[in-house]
């Protein structure tokens, strides 16, 4: 029997930013705004209307830090600190105080005034000509919209309150809806906007839920209810997928199943290629609970300990005890294997409200990283001396984040060098033979390298922002996502540039970025010689897989295959062919 008009499958391709296969009925999540009550007030109202408006805001910061929370634990404080930007509208004064005198100036209800306060700051923001502060006004109305709940009792969205499972399909999805929502009745999503690199698609990575993004008008192609498939992996929707469809995919599901099962077994064996070639392969973690984790997946220590969570979590700035707690537990359940912390890589879209930073225009080139820990020698040496009481363990090595130059790393270990003769005051124990490293995150750095090398023990190539500065490309923006390419050719020339400086120089180098977890480059990082690759732990069953399906000597063809290419597609597509070749399964794993 023939379907009814309009009511074929269709297929809408977008891009998978998160892994996995679901089918069920769609819910459309519509934009629009909190339904708005607005009524005059008598002046003896105005204090109570002060105070309904200060609980609010009390309430709404407490949901965003423990949004905060529950993204940090489930994918680290790197994700979490998106909603840094909400806690600034939370905890603006003057945008506080211009709702508070709006009270008296138009005796309206606070709900009416703090509306149009809030829509004449997103407006004045969103007519900048600064790609970041433009994003800032989606974050004053998404906060808006949250404080407009808190005010009418209503602290859950749409999205917590659901009473069974759906495929959440809307045009975007603000952050902290995403964050909020229920897992249980949530079994994926897909969006006409986003990036691989948008809020949306980390918070379903995240929430390892399947989702898709870049569907352009999936919003208005599909009605609450209609029955939907997402293939994450291929970034492809099903609306109204047919029987065959579902049976194909059931069958697709079963091979992925299979092949992920044998994946895990991969934990006890070493990184080792075909023909004898071992890399280290390590884990990026955010907190002392992540160590679960990289045990069970089989990494081999730690190779990247960022310790902003420490200090984000807190109302205060950590103390040298409760830091040196948080990085001995560390280091001792990972021992002996390597646990390399990285101090502290705060600025950028990671300010503490507490140290009354000022803003900037451009934080992601600004005051950050190490150049912040410089200009605050308290708080730097602080960090320095709980790592080195850690380093009692021998394993813990030292990282600074974001150098551009060698005076940056000769000053920091002059500082390094007063943080052990304070502990040698105090008789307190540590590893004086401390091995320092340096992140390459940033193109002078990366050039300058034999500069560098003489004052360390290692590099890390952090790629993520190495991609990001030399091709003046920001990941979040998705006008200019596509320029993103981790296999363009300066990326690719100052990669090997490094790797040869540090072995020329008799140390070792590592990569921590993305593309180290990301199994289609692992052929091409080992024949450019890397020495170590850290990710996130999932990632490490996957990457183990091609490096043991591997000749180094295919490896070592590729990456001289490569190097003369012109075009970022070719280094891509060479590096999926070996992948194909090797490690098919892989491949179909990853997408």
């Amino acid at each position: 029997m023939a379907e009814a008009p309009g009511r074929a499958e269709i297929e809408i391709k977008g891009i998978g930013v998160s892994p996995g296969v679901v089918t069920g009925p769609a819910l459309l999540v519509t934009t629009e705004e909190e339904r708005l009550v607005e009524r005059e007030i008598a002046e003896d109202e105005i204090p109570r209307e002060i105070a309904r408006f200060e609980e609010a805001l009390i309430a709404t910061r407490q949901q965003i830090h423990e949004i905060q929370q529950r993204v940090s634990e489930a994918m680290g404080q790197e994700s979490a600190s998106i909603f840094d930007a909400h806690l600034l509208v939370v905890d603006d004064r003057s945008f506080v105080e211009e709702v508070i005198r709006g009270l008296g100036a138009q005796r309206r209800n606070v709900e009416s005034v703090l509306s149009v306060v809030a829509d004449r700051y997103a407006q004045a923001l969103a007519r900048l000509e600064d790609d970041y502060l433009r994003e800032r006004a989606a974050d004053v109305r998404d906060v808006t919209r949250r404080i407009l709940r808190n005010l009418a009792g209503r602290s859950a969205s749409l999205l917590s309150r659901l009473d069974r499972p759906y495929i959440v399909i809307a045009n975007d999805l603000a952050p902290s809806d995403t964050a909020t929502l229920n897992r249980d009745k949530v079994l994926g999503f897909a969006t006409d906007l986003g990036s691989p690199t948008s809020h949306t698609a980390i918070m379903a990575r995240a929430l390892s839920l399947p989702a898709i993004v870049g569907l352009h008008d999936v919003s208005v192609r599909i009605s609450t209810g209609d029955q939907v498939l997402i293939d994450g992996h291929k970034g492809l929707l099903y609306i109204r997928p047919t029987r065959e469809r579902l049976e194909a995919y059931g069958k697709i599901a079963e091979a992925r199943q299979t092949i992920q099962s044998r994946l895990a077994g991969l934990r006890a064996q070493r990184p080792v290629t075909r023909d004898g070639y071992e890399v280290v392969l390590s884990a990026n973690i955010e907190m002392p609970g992540d160590v679960d984790a990289v045990l069970a997946d089989g990494a081999e220590g730690v190779g990247l300990f960022r310790t902003e969570y420490l200090y984000l979590s807190m109302q205060h700035l950590p103390t040298e005890d409760e830091q040196a707690a948080a990085y001995e537990e560390v280091a001792r359940r990972v021992a002996p294997a390597p646990c390399i912390i990285r101090t502290l890589d705060l600025g950028g879209d990671k300010f503490l409200s507490h140290l009354k930073t000022p803003s900037e225009l451009n934080p992601f080139m600004g005051w950050r990283a190490i150049r912040f820990c410089l200009a605050q020698p308290d708080i730097f040496k602080t960090q320095l001396r709980a790592i080195l009481r850690a380093s009692v363990h021998e394993n813990v090595k030292i990282m600074y984040p974001m150098v551009s130059n060698v005076g940056e790393v000769m000053r920091a270990n002059a500082f390094l060098q007063e943080a052990k003769n304070e502990l040698r005051l105090r008789d307190v124990p540590f590893n004086d033979a401390v091995e320092v490293g340096v992140m390459i995150e940033v193109p002078s750095a990366a050039i300058t390298a034999h500069l560098i090398a003489p004052h360390v023990a290692f590099f890390s190539l952090g790629t993520n922002d190495l991609v990001q500065y030399t091709l003046a490309v920001d990941r979040v923006n998705e006008r200019v996502a596509y320029l993103y390419e981790p296999t363009h050719p300066a990326i690719i020339e100052l990669i090997r540039n490094t790797i040869n400086v540090a072995h020329q120089h008799g140390i070792w180098v590592g990569i921590c970025g993305e593309m180290a977890g990301n199994p289609v480059m692992t052929p091409l990082l080992l024949g450019l010689g890397v020495d170590e690759l850290s990710m996130s732990p999932s990632a490490i069953p996957l990457v183990k897989e091609v490096i043991r399906s591997l000749r180094f000597a295919e490896a070592e063809g590729l990456a001289r295959k490569v190097l003369p290419s012109v075009l970022a597609t070719e280094v891509l597509e060479a590096c999926r062919d070996l992948t194909r070749r090797v490690a098919p399964d892989v491949l179909e794993l990853v997408g």
